[in-house]
């Protein structure tokens, strides 16, 4: 859906359908990151003790974050303060590359591949450090299949296609009604429909 000439950052999550991305047009999701550190704390032993320290400069690295979003910092100031932060991860992260818990092995071997991903809210402002904005709309959909449910493949695709519609317009203020009123006047000519798309990513 991207398209191959989409040179806007993407915030996501560490799967491998993703990896066609340029690393340093991405963001690494820290909310699914830290998620990730708990895992290793749950996995016990040597991993337990990896994942705390993870969790505490993931910790230390949000509270400077909520700051300067505040406004309570600049950011030349952020990004000095995170700097120390980053060093310590990329040692936490080679530390792990080398144990020999294969599950904590692998998932420091892939961060470290997708480093520079880590780090891009912290150089280009605007970025977020986590796509929560891009998961809150799904609840939407969540609720309507634990509600209501369907009862066809037919109900399912529907029920895909307009609530991604109605989310997407709502994310881009634009009016719903209008858009749905478009779309069907364009199916009954024959034409093709109105982009959901905004004007400036076409």
């Amino acid at each position: 859906m991207l398209g191959e000439t989409y040179s806007r950052i993407v915030g996501s999550d560490r799967w491998s359908a993703y990896n066609w991305l340029d690393r340093w047009r991405r963001q690494l999701c820290w909310a699914h990151l830290r998620r990730d550190f708990q895992a290793l704390v749950k996995r016990g032993g040597e991993s337990a003790d990896l994942g705390a320290v993870l969790l505490t400069q993931v910790h230390q690295m949000f509270a400077l974050w909520r700051q300067v979003r505040a406004g309570a910092g600049s950011r030349p100031a952020f990004q000095e303060a995170l700097r120390a932060i980053q060093t310590q991860i990329h040692a936490l992260l080679v530390e792990g590359a080398a144990l020999t818990q294969p599950k904590t092995r692998h998932l420091c071997q892939n961060l470290l591949k997708l480093e520079p991903a880590l780090w891009t809210f912290v150089s280009v402002e605007g970025v977020e450090p986590t796509n929560n904005n891009a998961e809150r709309p799904l609840r939407r959909a969540v609720l309507w299949r634990r509600r209501f449910g369907t009862q066809s493949s037919q109900g399912s695709q529907f029920v895909a296609r307009i609530l991604t519609a109605v989310t997407t317009l709502r994310l881009q203020h634009r009016d719903v009604l209008d858009y749905l009123t478009a779309a069907c006047a364009a199916h009954i000519q024959g034409a093709a429909p109105p982009s959901l798309l905004p004007a400036q990513t076409i």
